[in-house]
């Protein structure tokens, strides 16, 4: 799996497949008719993503205020603006990326407090200003804090009660998105949960690593991405 889509793949899975309730039935669930194949789009299988970014396209010409459609094609969307600017085509990887912003913008701004939507956007952020210098990634970054953030706020109620993975992924996510933004404070407290919150775990050997030294370049997402 390539570094841009590891953050992705471990959060949105986190978050939709592990301990969050939900009113809709698995059946009924957008998500899972793309999320795997977009997966596999993003760890280089062409097909796979033509194949996940095609529901949300033909949903979207449905109803285009569909919000997990737009968040989805958002994020495909900006997985091919990065994969345009690596090929050198600044251009379309610009258009690509504005286009992924709007969408997935527009998304968060028809279901605000739906946790699945957050965590896709903020997810897709973070992963593609992993890939940025911190002057171009920055704004990414903010916009991904905020979204974890929110999620957790409406975790809260139940979030003592989720799994290892979900819980450690979303703390993890939030100490390097404050770390990125240059807020050491708040970055150390979210790594201290890790350790207080998940002993005995990858996720607090990692966040001990990093309270150890704050410059490793140390792992601290996408550990284990299939536990429970």
């Amino acid at each position: 799996m390539n570094k841009l889509a590891s953050p992705l793949v471990a959060l949105t899975l986190a978050v939709t497949a592990a301990g969050m309730p939900h009113a809709q039935s698995a059946a009924e669930r957008f998500d899972y008719l793309v999320r795997e194949d977009m997966f596999r789009g993003y760890a280089g299988d062409t097909a796979a993503l033509e194949r996940a970014m095609a529901p949300c396209e033909a949903r979207l010409a449905e109803n285009s205020d569909h919000a997990e459609a737009l968040v989805w094609h958002g994020n495909g969307l900006l997985f091919l603006s990065g994969q345009a600017f690596r090929l050198g085509d600044h251009d379309k990887g610009t258009a690509l990326a504005q286009t992924a912003v709007i969408e997935m913008g527009k998304a968060v701004a028809l279901r605000p407090d739906d946790v699945g939507i957050l965590v896709a956007r903020g997810a897709g952020m973070l992963a593609a200003a992993m890939r940025l210098p911190d002057a171009r990634g920055r704004p990414l970054v903010v916009t991904a804090v905020s979204d974890f953030e929110r999620v957790l706020a409406l975790q809260q109620p139940y979030f003592a009660t989720l799994a290892r993975h979900p819980k450690g992924e979303l703390l993890a996510a939030l100490a390097e998105g404050w770390s990125r933004l240059g807020d050491a404070r708040k970055s150390r407290g979210y790594l201290a949960r890790m350790v207080e919150e998940l002993p005995d775990t990858p996720y607090a050997a990692a966040a001990l690593t990093r309270l150890d030294d704050p410059g490793a370049s140390t792992r601290i997402t996408c550990l284990g991405c299939h536990a429970g």
